[in-house]
């Protein structure tokens, strides 16, 4: 508190005014400015650790309008990425040339400590600030070194998210301090990120508020993401053009307390064996973290409830047959000492988890790499697959991912049958 005005001018208030000292930032949506200046119909969002209250001015710009889809999901929408027209589905690719001079810009902003306008193969310019900023304390990784690795991941990563909305957890200030999720977007981002307004069917959360989504597929909008300091890339399971409908189910392996990676490759090898004998393709990865992700390619048009019911199938016979070390119990405090929890709960529309290619806020800074079926059964260490090292294997291994996308999906009528005769049997 202070006795002091902090204005110049003086003027009447309705009660009796308390100044306080300028010192914390909060980011509040509001309809409009009013004729006394104040703001109509303030929220409060939260605050905004990554700004300091010198920075702040007066916002008097109105954000542009974002055109509401369909509400029936069946939509082809064209939408302007860099000043091209795109169909949803389609990634730009830029040449290893063009993004090697973003990669230079980068480097040069940071080494300069300044703040500055990146120019992208796509013709869109996109601000960078404080690049020089550490995000990883102990590791030295700044926020440069995390843009610089997205854009040299981006010809892998960007088919990834293409068409999905997106999920931000920010690290303002790194991942050593308090983050904070962000599913909705309602302020107005720069020329190139796609941004859309789910219809009230498709919108997960109930709360009213602007419904406005950011969409990944272009390296814009990946590095804008970036840029607001999300570390980690979250897509949907399911495109915004059919929103209703997996592409892909997942289960993840999540190690409890007392429980080493070596117990979730175990339980990922028991996954691929019933996978087998259900005749049930299936794509591992690190997640990053301390888990594993599994993905089954689904055929068009599967629902969220039957992705759900395949995963749930699988990790029930995994766990039938293990139950000292695989899980399915919600409930942390239920769960047994060491043991790995079979999570199939994530199919859920809005539900995400970080995409491979996608670097974690973890200790060593970890990257989810997609592996191969033979590095699961001789054992990975996950640790070695970091901001710093996994450029190097993508190189050598190719974009493993791109099976998950182009493989032959699963046969969900076939495996019900096969089901039905191992329950008999």
């Amino acid at each position: 508190m202070t006795d002091r005005s902090p204005f110049a001018d003086n003027f009447k208030t309705a009660e009796k005014a308390a100044w306080v000292k300028p010192t914390l930032v909060v980011e509040v949506r509001f309809t409009e400015w009013t004729s006394d200046g104040l703001l109509r119909q303030p929220v409060y969002l939260g605050t905004r650790e990554d700004k300091s209250a010198k920075q702040i001015r007066r916002e008097d710009a109105r954000p542009q309008a974002v055109p509401a889809l369909p509400a029936n999901g069946r939509y082809k929408k064209n939408v302007r990425v860099g000043g091209v027209k795109k169909e949803p589905g389609s990634t730009t690719a830029s040449s290893p040339e063009s993004l090697r001079g973003v990669i230079d810009r980068l480097r040069e902003l940071e080494d300069t400590r300044k703040d500055g306008d990146l120019a992208l193969p796509n013709g869109d310019t996109l601000r960078i600030t404080n690049p020089a900023k550490v995000f990883w304390p102990a590791l030295k990784i700044t926020k440069g070194d995390l843009l610089r690795y997205y854009v040299e991941v981006s010809p892998y990563l960007l088919p990834v998210v293409d068409d999905r909305p997106m999920v931000m957890k920010r690290f303002p200030n790194g991942v050593d301090k308090p983050a904070f999720y962000q599913q909705r977007h309602p302020e107005t981002p720069p020329p190139g990120v796609r941004r859309v307004v789910l219809p009230e069917d498709v919108e997960p959360i109930s709360e009213d508020g602007p419904r406005d989504r950011v969409i990944g597929g272009s390296l814009t909008t990946l590095l804008y993401m970036t840029q607001l300091a999300a570390i980690s890339q979250d897509p949907w399971f399911s495109r915004v053009s059919d929103p209703w409908h997996q592409d892909h189910t997942a289960i993840d392996l999540d190690p409890g307390e007392g429980a080493g990676f070596d117990k979730v490759l175990d339980v990922a090898r028991w996954v691929k064996e019933e996978m087998d004998r259900l005749g049930v393709p299936g794509f591992p990865k690190t997640s990053g973290s301390r888990g594993l992700h599994i993905y089954i390619p689904l055929p068009p048009k599967t629902t969220y409830e039957s992705g759900q019911l395949l995963s749930h199938l699988i990790a029930t016979l995994v766990c039938d047959k293990h139950p000292k070390i695989a899980t399915i119990e919600r409930m942390v405090k239920k769960r047994r000492h060491g043991t790995v929890y079979v999570d199939y709960l994530q199919n859920i529309l809005g539900k995400t988890l970080a995409t491979a290619y996608s670097v974690r806020a973890t200790d060593y800074a970890g990257v989810s790499t997609p592996l191969k079926w033979t590095e699961v059964s001789r054992g990975v260490d996950p640790r070695d697959f970091t901001i710093r090292t996994a450029l190097q294997r993508f190189e050598e291994t190719g974009d493993l991912w791109k099976e998950l996308r182009t493989s032959r999906p699963v046969n969900l009528t076939a495996v019900l049958s096969r089901a039905s005769r191992l329950g008999r049997g």
